[in-house]
């Protein structure tokens, strides 16, 4: 081979490889995924990172929906039942946010979530059975596992760079805050007067810890 052929060999080996670093568009323009408005990309962001919080973020967010959806299906029609209904909103609001997120940055979903949608369902049915403390309990479990996770979330992203991990951070705080008005909703509608209230909550706990390991990693 030639001094010159081997010369383009190397420029060609080097034009893939930069270009791998970013999508291209159909014609061969790079293009970046945009996050909201101020331009955060998927170039100059921890790629890794990022995939793992939304994908597990996505994960919770479903199973959350999932289990309001089973506390509606025994409780909907008493009097608890319009205070599970805003929750439930409030949690369709944030898997809709997290749907686009997982477009956006082409995450894929967690291969557990045909799983995620029947223990959910179970698990706010099953606590829904115990009476409207029975299903404030899991309300106030969950979401105080769920704050508890967003708060080592916008840690790691401030650990990594605040200012390119911004937009993202403003989401995770927004829906952590979101979520611990939740958790005092149930503390307020008598969770802790549900049957063994600290056994159930520290197994439901327990329960989303496991669910959130899996669903970073699988």
């Amino acid at each position: 081979m030639s001094w010159t052929a081997a010369a383009g060999a190397v420029r060609s080996l080097w034009r893939l490889r930069a270009g791998a670093l970013r999508p291209l568009s159909a014609y061969g323009r790079r293009i970046s995924v945009r996050f909201y408005s101020l331009g955060m990309t998927v170039d100059n962001i921890n790629r890794a990172a990022v995939d793992r919080i939304i994908r597990v973020d996505h994960a919770g967010e479903y199973g959350a929906n999932r289990i309001y959806a089973g506390q509606m299906a025994v409780l909907g029609r008493t009097s608890v039942g319009p205070v599970i209904q805003k929750m439930w909103d409030q949690e369709k609001d944030h898997l809709k946010k997290f749907d686009e997120l997982m477009v956006a940055f082409r995450v894929r979903p967690t291969i557990l979530m045909p799983f995620w949608n029947v223990v959910g369902f179970a698990l706010g049915a099953g606590t829904a059975l115990l009476g409207k403390e029975g299903a404030m309990a899991c309300t106030v479990a969950v979401e105080e596992s769920i704050a508890h996770h967003y708060n080592n979330q916008m840690r790691t992203l401030m650990e990594k760079d605040p200012e390119k991990h911004e937009e993202l951070l403003q989401v995770i705080r927004k829906f952590r805050d979101e979520e611990l008005e939740h958790h005092d909703l149930g503390l307020e509608h008598d969770a802790q007067l549900a049957p063994a209230y600290t056994v159930l909550k520290s197994l439901i706990q327990a329960g989303c810890s496991v669910a959130i390991y899996l669903s970073e990693r699988f």
